[in-house]
C-alpha cells in the first residue's frame, strides 16, 4: 500500500517570486463565491475593480491617490519585519503623524513652502516615531511582545484622536469634531491640476528607494537582514541586535507617520477621526505581498490601490457592497501567508 508523508523542505528561491503571483488569481477565485451570493457576475466585477479604473483620466489618478499612503505603510512594515521586529502598529503611528503634522501646520503661519512643506514631513515623521517608541523600548529592555503592544498603540491614539477633536481642536463654529485648517504654506502642492494627486506620492517613492539602499546596500541593513533571519545567530556573530531593533522600530514608525502626515497636507487639510480608512492595516498586506522586497511593496500598493478605487467603481455600477474591497483584501492576505507556509513543506511518497 502506497504511503505519503509531509516533511519539510527548503523551497527554492524563484518561489518567493510565484506565490504572490499565484495568491492573486487564488484570491479572486475564492472571492468569486461570495460575488455569485450577491447575484453578480464574478467576470463583470473583476472587469470593474481591474480595468475600468484604468480605462479613465480621473479614477486612473485616484489609483495613484490612493497608492500614496499604501506605499507609505507597506514600506514601513516591510522595513520592521525585514529586521525582525514585527510592527503591526503602522494604523496608529501614522494617526500620530497626522497628529503632529496638524500640530506644525496651524502653528506655522504665514510661511512659505519652503519651510512649510519640510516642516511638515519632519513633524510627521517625529510623530510616528515617537508613538512607536514606547513599544520598541519594552521590546528591546524587558522582551515584551511587539505585536501586542504595538497593536495595543493603535487603539490609544485614536482615543487621543478622538479627545483633541472633540476637545482643544474641535471647530468652535459648525462644532464638527475636525481640527482647524492647516496654514497655505504647509499644504503639499498638486502634482496634476484640478487632482488630488499631491507632492505626497513622491516622498513615497523617495522612501521607498531609500529602504532599498538601505537594506540592500548598506552594513546596517545587512544586520538588520541577519536578525530578521535569526536573532541568536546574528547575536553570536557580534551583532547589536537590540540596538539594530530599536532603530528599525522607530525608522519604521516614522515612515508611517509621514502617511499620515501626507494624509493631512495632500487630501483633507485638517484631521478628521476618519484620517485613516485601515491604511495600516492594509500595510501588512501589502508588505507581505510584496515579499518584503521595496520593489514589491511599490508594486503591491499600487495593486491594492487598484482594488480600492475599484472596489467603489464596482459598487457604484453593479451595486456590490464597497467593503467586498476590503474582503478582497483581507482574504489575499490569508491566501499569501498560507502559501508561504506551505512551500516549506511537500508531499513525500514512501514506497
Amino acid at each position: 500500500m502506497t504511503k505519503y508523508r509531509i516533511e519539510r523542505a527548503p523551497a527554492p528561491g524563484w518561489m518567493r517570486i510565484l506565490i504572490p503571483l499565484l495568491a492573486i488569481p487564488v484570491t479572486f477565485l475564492l472571492t468569486s463565491v461570495i460575488i455569485l451570493l450577491d447575484g453578480a457576475n464574478p467576470f463583470t466585477t473583476y472587469y470593474h475593480f481591474l480595468v475600468s479604473p484604468l480605462a479613465g483620466r480621473v479614477s486612473a489618478i485616484e489609483v495613484f491617490v490612493k497608492s500614496t499612503p499604501l506605499l507609505l505603510t507597506g514600506a514601513a512594515v516591510a522595513f520592521a519585519f525585514k529586521g525582525g521586529y514585527w510592527n503591526i502598529g503602522a494604523e496608529g503611528q501614522l494617526y500620530a503623524g497626522a497628529i503632529a503634522a496638524t500640530f506644525v501646520g496651524t502653528v506655522l503661519l504665514d510661511v512659505p513652502p519652503i519651510i512649510g512643506i519640510p516642516a511638515m514631513v519632519i513633524g510627521g515623521f517625529a510623530g510616528g516615531l515617537l508613538w512607536a517608541l514606547p513599544s520598541a523600548i519594552l521590546k528591546v529592555k524587558l522582551g515584551v511582545d511587539e505585536v501586542v503592544t504595538t497593536l495595543l498603540m493603535n487603539s490609544i491614539v485614536l482615543n487621543v484622536t478622538s479627545f483633541l477633536l472633540n476637545g482643544p481642536w474641535r471647530n468652535p463654529v459648525s462644532m464638527w469634531p475636525q481640527s482647524p485648517e492647516i496654514s497655505a504654506g504647509t499644504v503639499f502642492p498638486q502634482l496634476i491640476p484640478r487632482s488630488r494627486l499631491h507632492f505626497g506620492i513622491i516622498i513615497a517613492v523617495i522612501v521607498i528607494l531609500i529602504i532599498w539602499f538601505v537594506i540592500s546596500r548598506t552594513s546596517f541593513g545587512l544586520k538588520m537582514r541577519a536578525i530578521g533571519l535569526s536573532k541568536e545567530g546574528a547575536r553570536f556573530a557580534g551583532i547589536k541586535v537590540n540596538k539594530t531593533m530599536l532603530i528599525v522600530a522607530l525608522v519604521s514608525g516614522g515612515i508611517a507617520g509621514l502617511a499620515g502626515a501626507g494624509e493631512v497636507a495632500g487630501i483633507h487639510f485638517h484631521l478628521i477621526d476618519a484620517i485613516s480608512d485601515g491604511l495600516g492595516y492594509s500595510g501588512i498586506t501589502i508588505a507581505t505581498l510584496g515579499g518584503l522586497h521595496p520593489l514589491g511593496v511599490g508594486i503591491s500598493a499600487l495593486f491594492i490601490g487598484l482594488i480600492d478605487t475599484g472596489a467603489q467603481t464596482v459598487s457604484r455600477v453593479l451595486g456590490v457592497p464597497v467593503y467586498l474591497g476590503d474582503v478582497v483584501q483581507s482574504t489575499l492576505l490569508l491566501v499569501t501567508l498560507s502559501l508561504f507556509v506551505l512551500q516549506n513543506f511537500r508531499i513525500r511518497r514512501v514506497n
